[in-house]
């Protein structure tokens, strides 16, 4: 019986160290799978800063205002001379 107890003991300091050899790549191989992860998420926020800043440049009044002047031949009109003009009793609220 001692000498059983001595096999199962010798066998299991190799297994042991099997285990945690593999334990060692598992969590080197998700480190590395984090850092991969991590960096493709400052990729997404660097790019989605540059859409952003581009919207903003994109939208600005000024741009929008010359394009409509310069490429469309657009002109912008003074207050007094639009000229609006309402319907009473046509909404949705005067369908009964």
């Amino acid at each position: 019986m001692k000498r059983f107890s001595l096999y199962v003991f010798a066998l299991t300091i190799p297994l042991m160290l099997g285990v945690a050899a593999w334990q060692s790549l598992r969590y080197t191989a998700l480190e590395n799978e984090i850092t991969r992860l991590e960096e493709t998420q400052k990729e997404w926020i660097d790019s989605n800063k540059r859409l952003i800043a581009g919207i903003a440049v994109l939208s600005s009044a000024e741009r929008i205002e010359h394009i409509a002047r310069e490429e469309l031949g657009l002109v912008k009109k003074e207050p007094e001379e639009v000229l609006q003009i309402r319907i009473e009793g046509r909404g949705r609220d005067d369908r009964r």
